[in-house]
């Protein structure tokens, strides 16, 4: 019978996910599902610690979903002989993706920062579990270039429910947390199957099963003001597969319902951030978006750097946060 690792054994599942993407960097000719599992950081404790192989696989098949959801390149090698015979699959991110155009020059100057930034990079990424997961893959005798320097992988600092949330995926098991919905006055108390964690537009949500709702809900993991609650109450662990896909599907589609049209100063960080995920307009450029609150904040965030031509509500959102801001450095704060 498996067991879950305890807590002194847990690896953060974020720092499992950088772990990961570091292993599948550092080799060219990929590695193995077992050779991932007993290596790198995050599976190799729990593997210590006696989780069964199919709970491990299942962690790793879901790691993937969400590192492909962020858009990180991962590669699966088949068979030499017969390439669609994946029961000995390797795994690798092509480090081809992360190189530099080789007509790309740097002045004296942007090298310092450069250097600069590769070195904190260095220090607060390579954790000393990483460094050992590398030493243990060249041990089984793959050629590993390390330390992989430079690569910042699309991961933001996660949302104080972001780790209760994981667990319970993990353990399969229901939550309980308070919600404020957008637009509401006060949250209210939600029970929630949690089946995937996924980053869209910069932000992290929650998708799972409202068992209120008796539907599929996504959640965004900013409006949750509780503890996140970890309950006995159990689910079907199936109920997991493919669900990072669906979310993901499901915010583009009310994205894709929701644009608004933007006049962005050129050369501003609001153009640099908004262009990312813009097409052009006549009059500026579309951008999709999820939820018109959470937008409007980003927004007023650039203060005259963006100017909301439509939608109206949109715009009316962005002037009352910036008037709010106005107002507090005014009225006996800021003169």
């Amino acid at each position: 019978m498996s067991r879950v690792a305890t807590e002194s054994t847990r690896i953060a599942p974020e720092e499992r996910l950088v772990n990961l993407v570091v292993a599948l960097l550092a080799t060219d000719q990929g590695l193995t599902k077992d050779t991932i599992l007993t290596s790198v950081s995050g599976y190799r404790e729990q593997s210590e610690a006696g989780a069964g192989k199919d709970a491990l696989e299942k962690m790793f098949e879901r790691d993937k979903e969400n590192l492909r959801g962020l858009g990180v390149p991962i590669e699966t090698i088949g068979d030499f002989a017969d390439p669609d015979d994946l029961r000995e699959a390797r795994y690798r991110v092509p480090t081809s993706e992360y190189e530099l155009p080789v007509d790309i020059d740097f002045t004296p100057a942007e090298l310092a920062v450069l250097n600069l930034a590769g070195g904190v990079w260095s220090e607060s990424s390579m954790s000393a579990q990483a460094r050992s997961g590398l030493r243990k893959i060249r041990a089984l005798g793959n050629d590993v270039d390390a330390p992989i320097i430079g690569y910042s992988p699309r991961i933001n600092l996660r949302e104080p429910a972001f780790a209760a949330l994981q667990r319970a995926i993990e353990q399969a098991r229901e939550v309980e947390f308070d919600y404020l919905k957008a637009g509401g006055d006060a949250p209210g108390r939600r029970r929630v199957r949690p089946l995937a964690l996924v980053e869209y537009e910069g932000r992290w949500h929650v998708y799972g099963f409202d068992r209120d709702q008796d539907a599929a809900r996504t959640f965004l993991l900013s409006r949750i003001s509780s503890d996140v609650q970890v309950t006995k109450r159990s689910f079907e662990p199936g109920l997991r597969d493919g669900a990072g896909e669906r979310a993901l599907q499901g915010l583009q589609e009310v994205a894709s319902r929701q644009r608004a049209l933007l006049e962005v100063a050129p050369g501003t960080e609001a153009a640099l951030r908004l262009s990312r995920r813009s097409t052009p307009a006549e009059q500026g450029i579309h951008v999709p978006y999820v939820d018109v609150h959470v937008f409007a904040d980003e927004l007023a965030s650039y203060g005259p750097e963006v100017r909301v031509v439509e939608p109206a509500a949109l715009r009316e959102q962005v002037v009352q946060r910036l008037e709010r801001t106005l107002r507090l450095h005014t009225e006996g704060g800021l003169r």
